[in-house]
């Protein structure tokens, strides 16, 4: 189909090739119709003048056939550069009868470009387009295809771009050449034709090659309703430039600050995987540990290079300390680029990780960091989960953020209003162009970057509707459980929501595929530890949140006590002022830093009794960075308020103390496999629970602050008795000691305490092969100090 293809600003395009005049003049349309663009222009005297364009045999250069229908003249045309006094005279074609044709010959010339041209007759009078305007022809520029989106390159050097906006009118290709590094300035321009460029609601255009030009950007219509007009970034790049502050003045003359990112023409360097591949760890067997790229590494007291701190090698670097605490699986908070006064839960991009994660701050850079920094871990066991934030952007806003889908398409891509209470800009997640972004951007991490699975943040935003309704089958969701390459990773859906800080557990959709962050589980245990809480909710913590995943399994539960919004653990021990009664915190008898022996050692106890109830309760423990090494954000329970990792704190006898149990938290249930390393629930027989005398617990007793679990090993042949004990756990969250009843055993067999979290560093916890392992003989009793846990575990004793 021919049609024109209006010019966009001549200052914005490069100069013509020199212009060389025909040998002759033939049927040249017919002759190049099969391998050539064609263009039909109206006159703006009624007449028609078709152009075609194609490529000369064996490549060097372009020929330029222009065919004039203009009724009433048979002769005196003459063909002018735009801007140039030279003129071709205009010959009758043999082939069209009472037709004008010329040809224009372009030999060596590098494609894209544009010939731009007049036609005058014999009296000098110009004849233009409808419009008024030049006829401007794109030469090395095709139709393109609707799919795949975003930039497709070839081997050959050619360049298709597609991007997906149904309320444009218009789109515009700009391109950018190496020289302006800034990118104000594009060196190119293509309007993109409706007829000829869009199919349904994707535009598309093709060019034979894009050598000489950095960068790409969208220039949208829709952009220009703001006042401002300028290019914008492709939501399908992969590999991106940096995001420069601007300032645009809108159409009332004031200033909006505001950001914009190209996107380059460069295809990110093809990495070598090696051998590289999943550890394919089992949901169930899974030790998480959350952390943020930039703050894990970033103090000097990491002790790596300048050039390392805060990056995805930096992570890399300190794999042994994740092997030490028995982590298999490292969560990393969002990576995708963000904007950096909100934070990286507030991103502009889905398909690039963040420049600033690597050593030369550039996308190619960041994207070879993150993939070494995966193979590393794949290397050593360790799974690499993705927090994703795909709820919302860090666009439009006061701001008046424009950088990429916002302008691009927002009513598709966004909800049209938002939703009641909230001020960001949310992502219509269920809306089909919206889901594909983000299906496309999820297999784009697997298959591209060996990422293992995905924590999803803001769940509740993921099963709304356009109008903010809840969904009982969000499509997105469904889609994401029985996709062919992400149902084989890990998903996780994560209640917190950034926007309005916001922490609530519900009912999830999950198809037996999806797990949930337990948020259940934080606010029990806290309580219980406290001593605010009815034992049966700690119960059922232990036992794997039944009310919450009894049609999954324990395995679906992620478990954690602190996380990266809130009190980190140290400040839940340490802060508890009227203020923070969310956080269901206990300074242990004094607010703030204390040098009071008494409240120090309350605390400490605590600290080993929060780490020992989330490593002994089924479901899968998640550790927050600092945890192992007492970080504080000096009782602030903003996330802007942490701070980087404080390595030097490594050395000392605290941090040597926590990390050691850690580390022994994560063995046992490597070791106890049986118990905590479950995709089903233990067997109702198989759980007793106790007060402290082997009487019935007092469940309803609210001021009731003990209890004990004892958990019979289930038999296997396969292995010997010796190694597969009973466990016997009691918990005493009151002030005072209470004395527990050991239920008895067959004849000779024992107990072997493990752990009592009351006693002094080394000795509160050993492993059962420990000469100093304090064994219990028979029908015996305990005495379990205020505040502290103690495990129990039987053997029988060889003959």
């Amino acid at each position: 189909m021919a049609s024109s293809l209006p010019a966009p600003p001549a200052a914005s395009w490069r100069g013509l090739p020199p212009l060389r005049l025909p040998a002759r003049c033939g049927p040249l349309l017919a002759r190049a119709a099969a391998r050539s663009s064609r263009y039909r222009f109206r006159t703006d005297d009624d007449g028609v003048v078709d152009v075609a364009v194609a490529r000369k045999d064996g490549g060097a250069g372009y020929a330029v056939a222009v065919e004039v229908q203009a009724p009433g003249r048979d002769g005196g045309l003459v063909l002018r550069a735009a801007g140039s006094g030279e003129g071709v005279p205009l010959a009758p074609s043999p082939s069209s009868g009472g037709a004008l044709a010329a040809e224009l010959s372009y030999d060596g010339a590098r494609a894209p470009f544009h010939v731009s041209f007049l036609l005058a007759d014999a009296a000098g009078a110009e004849i233009r387009t409808h419009r008024g305007s030049s006829f401007r022809v794109p030469v090395g520029v095709g139709r393109g295809r609707p799919a795949p989106l975003g930039l497709s390159l070839s081997k050959d050097g050619a360049a298709n771009f597609a991007v997906y906006s149904k309320s444009a009118k218009g789109v515009v290709l700009c391109l950018f050449d190496g020289r302006d590094a800034g990118g104000h300035e594009p060196a190119l321009e293509i309007e993109l034709d409706p007829y000829v460029n869009r199919t349904g609601d994707v535009w598309h255009v093709s060019l034979e090659s894009v050598e000489g030009y950095a960068s790409y950007g969208f220039r949208s219509g829709l952009f220009s309703l703001f006042g401002i007009d300028r290019p914008l970034l492709d939501p399908y790049a992969k590999v991106i430039g940096n995001f420069v502050p601007e300032d645009t003045v809108d159409d009332k003359g004031l200033a909006v600050p505001s950001i914009r990112c190209l996107a380059s023409l460069e295809n990110a360097p093809i990495y070598n995987w090696g051998r590289d591949k999943h550890p394919c760890l089992p949901l169930e067997k899974l030790v998480v540990y959350r952390a943020n790229v930039a703050l894990f590494t970033k103090d000097k007291s990491s002790g790596l290079p300048d050039s390392v701190t805060g990056t995805f090698s930096g992570l890399a670097a300190k794999v042994e300390h994740f092997k030490r605490l028995g982590i298999n699986a490292v969560l990393l908070e969002p990576v995708f680029p963000f904007h950096q006064v909100k934070g990286p839960y507030f991103p502009y991009h889905f398909f690039s990780p963040m420049n600033l994660y690597s050593s030369e701050r550039t996308s190619v850079s960041a994207i070879k960091s993150m993939k070494d920094m995966v193979k590393a871990m794949h290397r050593n066991g360790i799974e690499v989960l993705l927090e994703v934030v795909f709820t919302h952007t860090a666009e439009g806003g006061a701001e008046c953020q424009m950088i990429s889908i916002r302008g691009i398409d927002g009513s598709s891509y966004y909800i049209a209003d938002g939703i009641a209470g909230c001020k960001a800009s949310v992502l219509n997640c269920n809306h089909p162009v919206t889901q594909k972004l983000i299906l496309d951007s999820l297999r784009h991490w697997v298959l591209d970057f060996h990422v293992d699975g995905f924590c999803f943040i803001n769940a509740p935003f993921l099963v709304r509707g356009p109008g903010g309704e809840g969904l009982s089958r969000p499509p997105l969701l469904e889609a994401i459980a029985f996709d062919p390459v992400l149902s084989k990773t890990k998903v996780i859906a994560d209640p917190w929501s950034p926007l309005d800080i916001s922490n609530v557990q519900f009912p999830f959709p999950h198809w037996k595929r999806w797990a949930e962050m337990n948020t259940r589980f934080s606010m029990d245990v806290r309580m219980f530890l406290k001593g605010e809480a009815l034992i049966s909710d700690l119960a059922t913590r232990l036992c794997g949140s039944g009310d919450l995943f009894s049609s999954r399994g324990p395995a679906f539960s992620f478990n954690y006590i602190s996380r990266n919004s809130g009190f980190t653990l140290v400040d839940l021990v340490s802060f508890s002022s009227d203020e923070l009664g969310s956080e269901f915190s206990w300074n242990c008898g004094e607010e703030g830093p204390s040098e009071n022996n008494a409240v120090l050692q309350t605390r400490l106890r605590q600290i080993r009794n929060f780490l020992f109830i989330l490593f002994v309760s089924l479901g899968i423990p998640v550790l927050n960075m600092g945890d192992e090494c007492g970080y504080s954000a000096a009782g602030s329970t903003s996330y802007k308020d942490r701070g980087v990792l404080n390595w030097r704190a490594m050395k000392t006898t605290f941090v040597k103390e926590v990390t050691g149990f850690i580390s022994f938290l994560s063995a046992l249930r490597s070791r106890r496999a049986d118990i905590y390393q479950r995709r089903e629930f233990l067997k109702l027989e198989n759980i007793h629970w106790y007060g402290s005398d082997l009487s019935e617990p007092r469940w309803e007793d609210p001021t009731s602050n003990f209890i004990c679990m004892h958990v019979n090993a289930e038999l296997d042949e396969n292995v010997p008795d010796s190694i597969r004990g009973d466990l016997y756990l009691c918990f005493n969250a009151s002030e005072q000691s209470v004395g527990a009843t050991l239920p008895a055993l067959a004849e000779g067999s024992m107990w072997l305490r493990l752990v009592d979290t009351s006693l002094s560093f080394p000795g509160f916890f050993s492993n059962e092969s420990d000469p100093k392992v304090q064994q219990v003989l028979g029908f015996s009793s305990y005495e379990v100090k205020a505040h502290s846990c103690v495990l129990f575990e039987s053997k029988r004793v060889l003959s």
